[in-house]
């Protein structure tokens, strides 16, 4: 007798608490450190603590919002389609290192192109 492979489906075991991948966590977690300062800001400063827990709460929602969604795809912005199924966070990385070169496009032709051009 033989063995044979039988397919199963494994995307949601390297899930944490049904909904957190590692990723999302590490930005969920990012997040609401982020919203901690203004937490304790809100609570200690202006004595309105209800305020500050919801700040720390918004703030790991967006982090858990970049960490796992994606870019969908808008057939009315044509921008969009571009960069359409790929991570938020992917995205907003390549603006900053786009951001970090001063904002510096390269453009290449060919010599077709100039020749092209040039008539």
């Amino acid at each position: 007798m033989g063995t044979y492979y039988i397919p199963r489906n494994v995307k949601g075991e390297g899930r944490i608490l049904f909904i957190f991948t590692g990723k999302s966590l590490m930005y969920t977690a990012i997040g609401a450190v982020v919203g901690f300062p203004i937490y304790f800001v809100i609570s200690h400063i202006l004595n309105i603590q209800y305020w500050g827990i919801l700040a720390v709460l918004v703030c790991g929602l967006i982090g858990f919002i970049i960490g796992t969604l994606k870019i969908p795809k808008i057939s009315i912005l044509k921008n969009v389609q571009d960069i359409a199924g790929e991570n938020i966070d992917e995205i907003i990385k390549r603006y900053i290192k786009f951001r970090k070169q001063k904002n510096k496009i390269y453009i290449y032709e060919t010599e077709e192109e100039v020749k092209n051009n040039n008539v």
